[in-house]
């Protein structure tokens, strides 16, 4: 099973800094030699062989020249930053607001054909509506601090809508029954979107699993993860974006998802549990 996707990225700069300390300890000098060459405190030194710190392209350049390993120096930038992609916090990529991510976001479904996502929190953003996307982006700035452009964030998001409709796109999704009874919105809210999941469960291009409450778990409940083809996974924690790129994570999130819709019910029965719960919310 993958490991949380916030370890996933640690490690990654974990890799990254036993690199250059391979590079110290190849060229034969010890952390404050190396230090007095790169003209810095050993304690900048110790933070990043630590892990604890992102070197900068800078930092690394200035590292393996003090190294006699210059030829290297571009190679590591390039790992630095795949590394510091794999994990953007949410307050950075929002600070000028929401409307662009999703935009971000309209354009990469554009080019997906297939699909696969597993949710635990909320309903998927190509299955929401209108008003129950205003109220959970309207949670998310308020809890951010970030700029208010909700309106224009929520057409984004309901755009991705279209592709349930057109294209050669494929939707298969495993939620867990939660994420119909977390009440995102007012009741009517609740009840207008969890409607329009019925209405969306029979479309050809949709494939709509809800794990019930009762399920024997052979999969723990797991972050929100969105597959787009076998390219890439998008997790989502609370602080964070992770862009998972790794073929071995990939494999590892692609066996997750098969046992997770494995665990999960489908046509009347997922619509009778999508039923009951709307029923819930009078």
């Amino acid at each position: 099973m993958p490991d949380s996707p916030s370890t996933s990225a640690q490690n990654a700069r974990a890799a990254l800094a036993a690199r250059l300390a391979h590079l110290r300890q190849d060229a034969g000098i010890d952390q404050h030699e190396l230090s007095m060459r790169c003209g810095w405190h050993d304690a900048k030194t110790s933070r990043i062989i630590n892990a604890k710190v992102q070197p900068s392209d800078s930092d690394i350049r200035t590292w393996c020249r003090a190294c006699g390993a210059e030829d290297q120096a571009e190679d590591l930038i390039a790992t630095a930053r795949a590394v510091d992609s794999m994990h953007m916090e949410w307050r950075r990529i929002h600070r000028g607001g929401l409307r662009r991510v999703q935009e971000k976001s309209l354009r990469q479904y554009a080019t997906t054909r297939v699909n696969r996502v597993y949710v635990s929190n909320v309903v998927p953003g190509f299955f929401q509506t209108a008003a129950y996307a205003t109220a959970l982006l309207k949670t998310i700035t308020a809890f951010q601090g970030t700029p208010d452009d909700v309106t224009e964030a929520v057409a984004a998001r309901v755009a991705r809508s279209r592709f349930l409709y057109e294209g050669n796109h494929r939707f298969v999704v495993v939620m867990e029954e939660g994420v119909l009874r977390h009440r995102i919105g007012t009741p009517e809210t609740m009840r207008g979107q969890l409607q329009h999941l019925l209405t969306v469960l029979p479309l050809p291009s949709v494939s709509l699993g809800i794990i019930p409450f009762g399920a024997e778990r052979t999969v723990w409940p797991l972050e929100a993860f969105y597959m787009h083809d076998d390219q890439e996974a998008g997790v989502e924690t609370l602080t964070a974006k992770i862009e998972v790129v790794q073929p071995r994570e990939l494999r590892d999130y692609a066996r997750a998802f098969e046992q997770l819709a494995k665990m999960a019910v489908y046509g009347d029965t997922a619509k009778a549990l999508v039923t009951t719960a709307a029923g819930s919310f009078s």
